[in-house]
């Protein structure tokens, strides 16, 4: 498996990265340490979890999946994994976290006492990758970043990054780093998928010119991209099955995802996974990591069998005409996300 540089940092990673969204609810320990050392054993060196883990969140379990995270990686060799988790901001969007009363931020008092928690949790004594999970415009960057580069003086974190922020937010705190002085964001963690195209618009362009690296969320589409929710269908245990009965904001990203557009983007790319002799999973994780502005893209799974398909897509290149084939669905279906 190919690796790369995360931004301008001394680390490098497999071209893919195992997320770890759904251990704790979804998937079991057991599945989860399963899928962790299949993980490993295919050359993944890359793993990605948050404090606000599992989804959908809920008070109930919150923070589970940082715990079993650490208990699997307690006993491996430390130095030759890169984890990576996350610091809860507001909760502005679908996603409102449990953590700290639902008091989420991103001021120095909320990301050092959820560092600690982390830390605590994975039972480790650093993060190499350490990310703000969603941009919070109203405290000042300058606190953010100064708070994220005591961290690192600490010994406690070794890189930053943020995650679902805009080209504003990601140019506004660089400028704060080099403003105050302090270590600026490697990564940007963001959604970017064949049915969801909207990073190229502009961030892309940022990403190219500040050294910074997409890790991209979600390549399969939320599992859309499978092809499992076509021709009306709500597989049992499938993630946007559930959003639809939960309603509100579960129930506004579900149909986001699998909406009438993306269904039909989905369908046409499943017509070319199949000409290409490939499983539309395996085609959507190669596409993604086929820009020159990702370092790593982060898949998920609810099972053990799901990983075939995901790990078969590590040394695949897609050739040119396959790629092209993609582009004119991409371009005659435009965001068919929204």
């Amino acid at each position: 498996m190919k690796s790369r540089r995360l931004g301008k940092s001394a680390i490098y990673v497999s071209d893919i990265c195992m997320g770890t969204m759904t251990f704790g609810n979804q998937a079991d320990e057991a599945t989860a340490h399963r899928v962790l050392d299949m993980s490993l054993d295919a050359g993944i060196n890359f793993f990605d979890t948050a404090e606000g883990y599992p989804v959908p969140p809920d008070i109930k379990y919150v923070g589970v999946t940082e715990e079993i995270v650490g208990r699997w990686l307690k006993g491996k060799n430390r130095d030759s994994i890169i984890l990576a988790t996350k610091v809860s901001g507001p909760s502005h969007v679908w996603f409102k976290s449990p953590k700290r009363g639902g008091m989420t931020a991103l001021d120095r008092h909320n990301i050092k006492v959820a560092v600690e928690d982390s830390l605590r949790k994975l039972q480790t004594d650093y993060i190499d990758l350490y990310q703000t999970h969603w941009p919070d415009h109203d405290t000042p960057y300058e606190e953010t970043m100064e708070t994220l580069d005591e961290l690192i003086r600490e010994g406690k974190v070794r890189i930053i990054g943020c995650s679902n922020e805009t080209s504003w937010g990601l140019m506004k705190s660089i400028q704060a780093s080099e403003r105050v002085g302090a270590a600026r964001y490697q990564t940007i963690q963001n959604n970017f998928s064949i049915n969801n195209r909207r990073f190229e618009d502009e961030l892309a362009q940022v990403c190219r010119q500040e050294g910074v690296s997409l890790i991209p969320y979600s390549p399969i589409g939320g599992g859309v991209l499978s092809g499992k929710y076509q021709d009306g269908k709500r597989p049992a245990g499938a993630r946007f099955s559930a959003y639809l009965d939960m309603g509100g904001r579960q129930a506004t990203m579900a149909q986001r995802f699998a909406g009438p557009r993306a269904l039909e983007s989905t369908a046409r790319i499943m017509e070319i996974a199949k000409e290409a002799g490939m499983s539309p999973v395996t085609l959507a994780v190669a596409w993604s990591k086929q820009h020159d502005f990702v370092a790593s893209t982060i898949v998920g799974v609810t099972t053990v069998e799901q990983c075939a398909e995901i790990f078969a897509a590590a040394d695949l290149v897609l050739p040119d005409d396959v790629m092209k084939a993609i582009h004119k669905v991409t371009k005659e279906i435009l965001y068919p996300m929204g």
